[in-house]
């Protein structure tokens, strides 16, 4: 395989030309959104640059228990904007923290344990990104759609807790749609992975000249984990949530 072609500065810099496109456009069209393209570029490259610099050291210095701190850092910044996203939820970023941590410990930690993944911390980074951003998104659709549920299905939960049914029994119906709905975008992405596009993963390692057939096969090590991670936070943020939405006498909280 050929060594890989990675752009320059130069590169970089003609890059910044797309940016200007999309720029242009936005303007010509009056979306009323310049402002915000040029922030998010100018963000997008001030983080980057400084993510790469901070890696460098982590790299270098840390080994896996440098990585182990990264991955926590980045549970914890998920645990907040899916705590966000679910605003209304009583105790919603402490409820998705720990679903995302379930979720990231369970499979990245399986992953090192059966000795699927290397320790290094250049494999330990990129790989727990990818498994908390798996569980931050299974976390965040199902606490969002809980908190519809919990709205549009006030009187429906209130009728079966009038028949006697505890808390957790009377919104399991709601549960179960909101599991169904944060999941179905995971199982749909795996369905068709490689048939639409390739993902990120084999894209990056294709480019880095590794053999097609290994890229693949480190792709789906990588489908199954989000999968699994967007399943665990899921289910843990969503029970746990079922209990902090009830009050000692099973009564739906506002």
């Amino acid at each position: 395989m050929s060594s890989p072609s990675v752009p320059s500065w130069y590169g970089v810099a003609a890059s910044v030309l797309l940016v200007g496109i999309a720029f242009f456009l936005v303007l010509r069209e009056r979306l009323g959104l310049g402002r915000e393209v040029l922030v998010a570029a100018v963000r997008a490259a001030v983080q980057l640059v400084a993510v790469g610099a901070l890696l460098l050291v982590l790299f270098r210095h840390t080994g896996l228990p440098g990585a182990l701190a990264w991955v926590t850092a980045m549970v914890l910044l998920a645990g907040r904007v899916a705590g966000r996203r679910a605003k209304g939820l009583p105790h919603a970023t402490r409820v998705a923290t720990i679903g995302v941590a379930a979720g990231a410990a369970a499979t990245l930690g399986l992953l090192i344990l059966a000795r699927v993944i290397d320790t290094s911390g250049r494999v330990v980074v990129p790989v727990g990104g990818m498994v908390v951003t798996g569980a931050m998104q299974g976390a965040s659709m199902t606490l969002q759609r809980m908190r519809d549920e919990a709205v549009t299905g006030r009187r429906a939960v209130e009728a079966r807790l009038a028949l006697g049914l505890a808390g957790s029994a009377a919104f399991a119906p709601h549960l179960r749609t909101s599991l169904r709905t944060a999941l179905i975008p995971a199982i749909d992405s795996t369905k068709v992975v490689g048939l639409i596009s390739l993902p990120g993963a084999t894209v990056g390692l294709l480019l880095a000249g590794v053999n097609p057939l290994t890229a693949i096969r480190y792709q789906v090590v990588v489908m199954y984990m989000l999968l699994g991670a967007a399943a665990v936070a899921g289910v843990v943020a969503g029970r746990l949530a079922v209990r902090m939405m009830f009050d000692d006498a099973h009564r739906l909280r506002a």
